[in-house]
């Protein structure tokens, strides 16, 4: 069975939200006719609390793109974003959360951020999404949302380490390009672990 993941699709990392991807919002419209194509639709929630680590206020003398160690693993620093209970959490006004059958919160714990969909960034935690996935009999998930070198790309490569067939669709992924080419180098990096790469409309007859 096929699954689609939306990743992160929050109003944060749209225009107006503290943490913008450069033209995050295109991702929505592509978000909903891919829902629409499938069964099961999960939708990722990154919920922050207000201290958490990842965010660049949260470290004295620090500022959003200074990279530290965070948790045993290198973090780069944001904006403070996502937090829990707040506008910037929710999902973007535009994306129909009646398709969605289940959401995964992640990046709760202030000691260590959360990309993946899966995991933390430590692989010490699971979100418990590959639980919801296996209960369904779910052995292939196509991934969409924010961001194609971050939350995507972390969910993507370990869908793929735990055995489920992966394809991304890249018009429905946005990148944040801290580093300019950023995000080619991810869907690079997805391909080579063996994720797929392909349009939306590729799927329109499926």
């Amino acid at each position: 069975m096929r699954a689609l993941l939306l990743i992160d699709i929050q109003n944060d990392f749209c225009p107006g939200g503290s943490l913008v991807v450069k033209r995050g919002d295109e991702v929505v419209s592509v978000a909903n006719r891919l829902a629409a194509r499938f069964d099961f639709v999960v939708a990722t929630q990154d919920w922050h609390p207000a201290d958490h680590g990842s965010f660049a206020s949260s470290h004295a003398g620090h500022f959003a793109g200074d990279v530290i160690d965070l948790g045993g693993v290198p973090q780069v620093l944001w904006p403070d974003h996502c937090v829990q209970n707040t506008p910037g959490a929710s999902f973007h006004s535009g994306l129909d959360v009646a398709a969605v059958d289940a959401v995964v919160r992640k990046g709760s714990d202030p000691s260590i951020d959360s990309y993946s969909g899966f995991f933390d960034n430590g692989h010490r935690r699971d979100t418990g999404l590959s639980t919801i996935l296996r209960d369904r009999d779910v052995d292939e998930v196509w991934i969409a949302g924010l961001a194609t070198d971050y939350c995507v790309k972390y969910t993507a490569l370990d869908a793929r380490d735990l055995g489920f067939a992966v394809t991304v669709v890249e018009d429905g992924c946005r990148a944040v390009d801290l580093s300019r080419g950023d995000g080619r180098r991810a869907l690079d990096e997805m391909r080579a672990a063996g994720c797929v790469v392909r349009k939306s409309l590729e799927t329109a007859a499926e």
